[in-house]
């Protein structure tokens, strides 16, 4: 059952307070996060007020949201306004936004009860969540392995149930990898359903905010609560397809579900396993698979990783220690000052994507690297074009592997650039993507899938991942941290 439907009725039944249910997960967090280091900034006073005004409606007998007094969580590089926001990074300590996120803002109108502020990787740069300033958050099915990136914090809060649910954003995978790693649904919508003002950019062409939580049910509702026109964003265009929440108990028989070759290629043998046996209750439940090529896909990891780090070059100039955020004790002169503060600010993996970015964008490799990186984006974005003639949605490995151990990342950071592989043409082409668990391997970590639609066509895929989730419930399992409701 919905998490969030589920606290929904404890609330309005009377069954339990919204401030003794907020008691419940903050208690939780005190006990549990240590392990888990899910958050790096607990907000118990706002949570409480806000449990306030919650508790105060259902007193006076009027109705609330399904949203309203449910406890969640907000990755750390999404502005609240007066609660501290440092992407995880040195060089943004002691930043407090003065305005709201528009994403935050609506569902603080709809009362939701922000619990704290999720770890991440810094700036978002990373796949495992360990290049975070304040360290990794880890994985809830084993804490020896990491929660996966960037959203890592907020997967390892949902699947350690000391969050209902959370919002993320995913630049090249970065909620899709971390809830495949977790055993948790996570969605990419596509790019300009929802607001991205007050997210703190890594790049900007491919940023977009969704939501991690335990069921698919959970995650349509929120996407439906964020996914309205901001005209605070050039780039919004709202929920083009319709409400999707009444929509994901639709049947799927006949449906065509693509599955391009190159996606199985390179993945390990139990990943490919559980997608493969995905694809069998698919076909059990009425669908077609059809199975096809897409060579275009062997360019989106150097167009991705070109791209991400030319607009992370721009978009991070801006920290210089004079408007926000760190600034250096000891310097000579402002350009001194300015290159000790980066210097010491940003971490090692921020410092070597911004020395990329800078150098695709130079004179002499701006035609060589950039301009081909955009003109094979414009093939990516065909290719998939072409594949949804042939089908509803494609199905594919959410992750080439499942979490690998705390460390492994920093040992060997290019290795770690191939965990994206799966996840970032979606992206590259602005498309909606939903990852959910199909499996474990023998170690008992998750194994996810990735459910990939046309633009625009988030109604689509969470049907096909609830009728998933309906037919192999086995693969969604709960873990033994924090609040049992």
């Amino acid at each position: 059952m919905s998490e969030i439907k589920k606290i929904h009725d404890l609330l309005t039944s009377k069954q339990i307070s919204c401030k003794e249910l907020t008691e419940k997960y903050l208690k939780s967090i005190e006990s549990d996060n240590g392990e888990l280091n899910a958050y790096v900034n607990v907000t118990a006073d706002e949570a409480f007020a806000q449990a306030e005004k919650v508790d105060a409606k259902l007193s006076k007998g009027e109705d609330i949201g399904l949203l309203e007094g449910v406890p969640m969580t907000v990755k750390d590089n999404i502005s609240t306004k007066g609660v501290e926001t440092t992407c995880c990074s040195k060089i943004l300590t002691g930043y407090k936004p003065i305005y709201n996120a528009t994403v935050w803002e609506k569902l603080e109108n709809d009362g939701a009860v922000m619990l704290g502020k999720a770890n991440m990787d810094e700036f978002a740069m990373g796949s495992s969540c360990e290049t975070s300033y304040f360290g990794g958050a880890t994985n809830p099915f084993n804490t020896k392995h990491c929660a996966g990136g960037s959203s890592g914090g907020v997967a390892s809060a949902v699947g350690g149930n000391i969050a209902a649910y959370g919002l993320g954003s995913d630049t090249g995978g970065s909620i899709r990898q971390p809830a495949s790693f977790c055993g948790m649904v996570g969605l990419k919508p596509t790019y300009g359903a929802v607001s991205r003002y007050g997210l703190i950019a890594y790049a900007s062409s491919l940023d977009q905010i969704g939501p991690i939580a335990k069921t698919v049910e959970d995650v349509s509702i929120i996407y439906d609560a964020i996914s309205d026109y901001d005209p605070k964003d050039s780039t919004s265009q709202g929920r083009q397809g319709g409400m999707t929440f009444d929509k994901v108990n639709n049947d799927i028989k006949g449906m065509k579900i693509g599955i391009a070759r190159e996606y199985l290629e390179g993945v390990r043998d139990d990943v490919k396993e559980a997608v493969l046996n995905a694809v069998k209750v698919y076909e059990s439940l009425g669908a077609e698979v059809i199975y096809f090529d897409m060579p275009a896909l062997k360019f989106a990891l150097p167009v991705y990783y070109i791209i991400a780090c030319a607009e992370a070059s721009s978009n991070l100039g801006r920290y210089d220690g004079i408007r926000y955020g760190f600034k250096t004790e000891h310097y000579n002169g402002t350009h001194d000052m300015m290159c000790r503060t980066r210097s010491e600010g940003f971490g090692a993996e921020v410092k070597r994507r911004i020395l990329l970015g800078t150098y695709v964008l130079s004179a002499g490799y701006y035609d060589a690297y950039y301009k081909k990186a955009q003109n094979l984006r414009g093939t990516i974005v065909k290719a998939f074009d072409d594949a949804f003639t042939k089908c509803d949605f494609i199905l594919a490995p959410t992750v080439p592997m499942t979490a690998f151990e705390m460390g492994h990342a920093v040992s060997d950071p290019i290795e770690t650039y191939l965990t994206d592989i799966c996840t970032v043409p979606v992206n590259i082409a602005g498309l909606p993507a939903v990852s959910v668990p199909c499996g474990f391997n023998d170690k008992g970590m998750p194994i996810g899938m990735q459910l990939i639609g046309n633009k625009f066509s988030e109604a689509t895929i969470l049907n096909a991942a609830n009728a998933y989730e309906k037919a192999a419930p086995e693969n969604f399992k709960e873990t033994k941290w924090g609040v049992k409701l």
